[in-house]
């Protein structure tokens, strides 16, 4: 039994830039907008760096980037919450019991499914996308480690190469979708595998390492090591190092996502320029601290995300993009960098 319902005192208010928004977007009836808002509540929430670019977006466009959100951070809360293997594994099972009705009729009683339905049909996006994606949920339930870049490549098509594709149909292209397709994929990889690099400590708490063991290794790095890098507070220099490549093969990633933005429709753009900067900057934030992400937590503040997001929208909108990934190109050296040869 699903109980992501209305938080404690019903459903909530809607502000007047979301009246706005649900009204551009054509949502009429008061239970469906309430659902929309719940959506962007969460976004608003959780999604700091998504939800900016969002507001980047067509005001008609903004409710459905805010349900896709809403689902993904309903199912992420489920496995990540403070609940036991088995209280989450009946979790993701009702989710998925009651997604496959609220697809196939276009409503439901739940709010974040009501608005999810609502979209899939508003913009034909392929139900099996929502399938794949609750098949990775269930494997944080059950992997803890990933061998290989193909393993972990098999996790992150479910859990966020979808989305990319999810997202495709409500930001619009220019060119046959098919087309634009493997870029949509390529970027929510690469925002999957900047949140991983971001992360390792807090998923090390989960018990979970989502980087490839075996390039890992090729760095004399294992799980131990990690582990006692997230007790001491600090990476160890063969940690840095191991991170330093992972930087640059998720830069990588980013590259061949980057020439899918001029296919997507020019008022979509903007905001997946945005996104791609915002997120990209992390990888930036974290070479710039020498690679070692269990000092303190790489962020990108908010000024400087709104100075980044502007700067990006005007050029796109002038019609002057990048014409390559606005990726920094400098490889901080981490054995360089490192003062702390003796901690281990």
């Amino acid at each position: 039994m699903l109980t992501h319902r209305f938080p404690a005192g019903g459903p909530p208010s809607v502000s007047a830039l979301t009246r706005r928004e649900l009204a551009a977007a054509q949502v009429v009836e008061p239970p469906l907008r309430a659902a929309y808002a719940r959506c962007r509540e969460l976004n608003a929430q959780h999604g700091r760096t998504y939800f900016l670019a969002t507001r980047l977006l067509p005001a008609p466009r903004r409710p459905a980037v805010h349900a896709l959100y809403g689902f993904a951070r309903y199912a992420d809360d489920l496995v990540d919450g403070d609940v036991g293997v088995r209280e989450a594994e009946a979790g993701l099972a009702a989710l998925d019991a009651a997604l496959r009705p609220a697809l196939a009729d276009g409503h439901s009683d739940e709010p974040v499914l009501a608005a999810l339905a609502d979209t899939v049909e508003r913009y034909g996006i392929e139900p099996d996308l929502f399938t794949r994606f609750l098949r990775s949920m269930r494997m944080d339930l059950t992997t803890t480690d990933y061998p290989t870049r193909a393993a972990l490549s098999e996790y992150v098509h479910g859990s966020a190469e979808v989305i990319g594709l999810q997202l495709l149909p409500v930001l619009g292209t220019v060119c046959d979708p098919a087309e634009a397709a493997p870029h949509a994929a390529a970027l929510g990889n690469a925002f999957q595998l900047t949140n991983f690099l971001r992360d390792v400590g807090e998923d090390l708490d989960r018990g979970r390492v989502y980087l490839p063991a075996d390039e890992l290794a090729a760095h004399g790095v294992d799980r131990d090591l990690l582990l006692w890098c997230r007790r001491v507070g600090h990476a160890d220099p063969k940690v840095r190092r191991a991170l330093a490549d992972q930087v640059e093969r998720t830069r990588g990633v980013y590259r061949r996502a980057w020439p899918g933005i001029p296919l997507l429709r020019p008022e979509s753009r903007p905001c997946v320029a945005a996104a791609f900067t915002l997120y990209s900057r992390i990888l930036d934030v974290i070479a710039e601290a020498g690679y070692d992400v269990f000092a303190s937590r790489a962020v990108v503040g908010t000024s400087r995300r709104v100075a980044l997001a502007t700067g990006t929208m005007m050029r796109t909108w002038a019609g002057r993009p990048h014409r390559v990934p606005p990726l920094r190109h400098r490889l901080v050296v981490a054995e360089a960098a490192d003062t702390t040869k003796g901690w281990r």
